[in-house]
C-alpha cells in the first residue's frame, strides 16, 4: 500500500462533496485536490475555503478555449456535469445543451493525462443515448468502463438518494473493483441478509442510518439567519412561517404525514391546487420519519411545499445544518454564501460518505497498478 497522494481534479465541483469523499481527512484516502472548476462563485468560495484556493470560476467551455489556461497533470478526474438535461424534473430536456457538458469534461481528462475518471450523474444517464456517446468516446481514448446506480443509504448516508457513477480506467478493467460493497442494508430485509445478496455487502453490514442518527442530537434552531458561532449551530436556524403555514404544520403533527393528510384534517387550509391534484406528489408537504432515512435532499429543502422536508416532530422545515448532516457533511465543513446559495450547495452535492466509498474503489485501482509496477 502506497502513501502517495494521488492528484485530483474536480469539475463542476460545487461545494466539493465528491472531493471531500476523496480528499477529506475524515475518510482517510490518499488523494489531494489540485485543480477544480465551477460556474458558481459562491460554490467556488466554499470549495476554496475547504480544499485550498485552486477552484477556477467560470464556464468550463470558455476556460478551455483560453490558450493561457494550462490544465495540470493529475491521476484522477472526478465530477458531475450538470444533470438537469437528464433529470425527470426537466420536461424540456430533449435537446438541452447541458446534456453535452461531458465533452469538456473528457477534454480535461485528456489534457491532464489522468488514467482514471469518475463521472457522477442522475441514474437516467445510464439508459440514454448520451451514455453511449460517452462510452464510445472514452473507449477510443483507451479507457475500460464500468457503471452502476448506487443508493446513498447503502453506504451509511441517512438518505434515500440514487446516483449513477461511470468509472473509466486506462490500465485495468475497473469492473473487478467497482461497485463498492454495501456497508448498510435496508432493515426491512430482516436481521439476516438473504444468502443470495450477501456478496453485495461487507461482512459486518449495519442497518441503514436514519434521520434520528443524523440530527437527533441537535437542539431547537435559533433565529432566522446564519450566525457567527461555532458549528453546528451556525447553520441551525429557522424561518418565520406565516400564520397559515404554522397552522398547516400543526394540522399534520405525526411522522410521515403529507398533503393528503392535510386535506383530510384541514381542507380549509389546503391549497386549491393540491385539492385538484388527486394523484402523485405524496412527499409534498410531508414529515420525515425519525427512524428511516430521509428522502432526497434537494436545493429547496427549506420549503415544505417542495417535498418531505418537515421535521419529524417540530412544526418547521429542516434547517441548513440538518440538511447538511443528512447529506453526510461533517459539521467542520465550511459553507460560504447566502442562505439560498448554501442551500443550493448542500442540495446539489454528492453525499461525501458515498463519495468516499467510490474513492476507495479508485484508490484500490491505483494501488493495483503500483503493485504491478513494483512486481
Amino acid at each position: 500500500m502506497t502513501n502517495k497522494k494521488f492528484k485530483l481534479i474536480d469539475l463542476f465541483c460545487g461545494a466539493g462533496g465528491l472531493s471531500l469523499g476523496f480528499a477529506g481527512k475524515e475518510f482517510g484516502h490518499n488523494f489531494k485536490s489540485i485543480w477544480a472548476n465551477d460556474f458558481n462563485q459562491y460554490a467556488a468560495n466554499t470549495y476554496n475555503a475547504n480544499f485550498g484556493k485552486h477552484c477556477v470560476v467560470g464556464d468550463i467551455v470558455d476556460i478551455l478555449k483560453d490558450p493561457k489556461v494550462k490544465i495540470p497533470e493529475a491521476d484522477v478526474v472526478i465530477g458531475g456535469p450538470p444533470c438537469q438535461g437528464f433529470s425527470l424534473l426537466n420536461k424540456n430536456r430533449d435537446g438541452d445543451p447541458r446534456r453535452h457538458l461531458w465533452r469538456p469534461y473528457m477534454d480535461v481528462v485528456e489534457r491532464s493525462g489522468a488514467e482514471i475518471f469518475v463521472m457522477e450523474n442522475v441514474p437516467q444517464i445510464l439508459d440514454s443515448a448520451e451514455f453511449e456517446d460517452i462510452a464510445e468516446y472514452a473507449e477510443k481514448l483507451g479507457f475500460f468502463l464500468t457503471k452502476a446506480k448506487l443508493c446513498a443509504a447503502d453506504y451509511g448516508v441517512s438518505q434515500i438518494r440514487f446516483r449513477a457513477f461511470i468509472i473509466g480506467c486506462r490500465f485495468i478493467d475497473p469492473n473487478n473493483f467497482f461497485p463498492p460493497l454495501k456497508t448498510h442494508y435496508n432493515p426491512n430485509l430482516g436481521p439476516v441478509l438473504p444468502l443470495k445478496i450477501q456478496n453485495e455487502y461487507i461482512s459486518d453490514a449495519r442497518p441503514w442510518q436514519t434521520v434520528r442518527d443524523a440530527i437527533g442530537d441537535l437542539p431547537r434552531p435559533v433565529g432566522t439567519q446564519i450566525r457567527e458561532e461555532d458549528p453546528p449551530l451556525n447553520l441551525h436556524f429557522g424561518r418565520t412561517p406565516t400564520e397559515t403555514s404554522l397552522r398547516r404544520y400543526e394540522s399534520i403533527p405525526n411522522e410521515g404525514m403529507n398533503r393528503f393528510d392535510l386535506q383530510k384534517r384541514a381542507p380549509e387550509l389546503t391549497p386549491k391546487c393540491w385539492i385538484k391534484k388527486t394523484s402523485g406528489g405524496t412527499d409534498l408537504f410531508g414529515r420525515l420519519w425519525w427512524d428511516r432515512p430521509s428522502v432526497t435532499i434537494r436545493t429547496e429543502f427549506f420549503k415544505p411545499e417542495k417535498g418531505r422536508y418537515l421535521h419529524p416532530c417540530q412544526h418547521r422545515p429542516i434547517t441548513h445544518r440538518e440538511a447538511a448532516r443528512i447529506q453526510s457533511f461533517p459539521d467542520s465543513f465550511r459553507f460560504l454564501g447566502s442562505k439560498i446559495e448554501i442551500a443550493k450547495q448542500i442540495g446539489n452535492a454528492v453525499p461525501p460518505r458515498l463519495a468516499a466509498e467510490i474513492a476507495g474503489c479508485v484508490e484500490n485501482l491505483l494501488n493495483a497498478r503500483s503493485k504491478e509496477k513494483s512486481a
